[in-house]
């Protein structure tokens, strides 16, 4: 399936230079001359090597069709991550690798998407959206002009992302784990 460069997301799988590749993580740049690209940072799927591209937008690159299967999410062993089939109640383990900095947003009992190729796992799918408790913020500093000033926070997970100035540490927020931004606050 061919998808436009503006359309990687971490997670996918590319057929690249005829292997296949794991998109680990995606930076949409806009310089002030030229047009937009993706920065794609990507992972061989055969040995560890790594690669950094730039796809404009225009561009076309060739996603491959993988097998999704849905498993729960039950612990981590040392450096391995430990899933179970929903329907066989099979376990697996893959390694904390395979999800990068997202692994720290897992949570016991989640349901992931877990994508193959040709009966190897090749990558994992996190839900969009997690809530988590905010466990520090800084306080905002009066004077400082509300339109777009965010504030670092560090979430309960060990994760700093920028957050809004009436956010507070003990609230909920809901976080996107693709590119790992603040969405909103959580109801309760």
């Amino acid at each position: 399936m061919k998808i436009q460069g503006n359309e990687i997301k971490p997670g996918n799988v590319l057929k690249h230079k005829d292997q296949l590749w794991v998109v680990t993580k995606v930076e949409h740049v806009k310089p002030g001359k030229g047009g937009a690209y993706a920065q794609v940072e990507m992972k061989s799927v055969v040995g560890n090597t790594k690669l950094n591209e730039r796809f404009r937008s225009s561009e076309t690159v060739e996603r491959v069709r993988l097998e999704q299967k849905d498993y729960q999410y039950l612990y981590e062993q040392g450096d391995m991550l430990v899933f179970m089939d929903m329907e066989t109640y099979e376990q697996i383990e893959l390694p904390k690798e395979f999800l990068g900095d997202r692994a720290a947003f897992l949570q016991d009992g989640m349901t992931v998407t877990v994508e193959s190729h040709e009966g190897k796992p090749l990558g994992v799918q996190l839900p969009l959206h997690v809530t988590l408790e905010v466990v520090e913020a800084e306080p905002v500093v009066k004077g400082q002009t509300a339109a777009s000033s965010y504030k670092p926070a560090v979430l309960e997970n060990g994760v700093r992302i920028m957050v809004p100035p009436f956010i507070s540490a003990g609230e909920k927020i809901v976080v996107n784990t693709q590119d790992l931004t603040y969405v909103k606050r959580a109801s309760d």
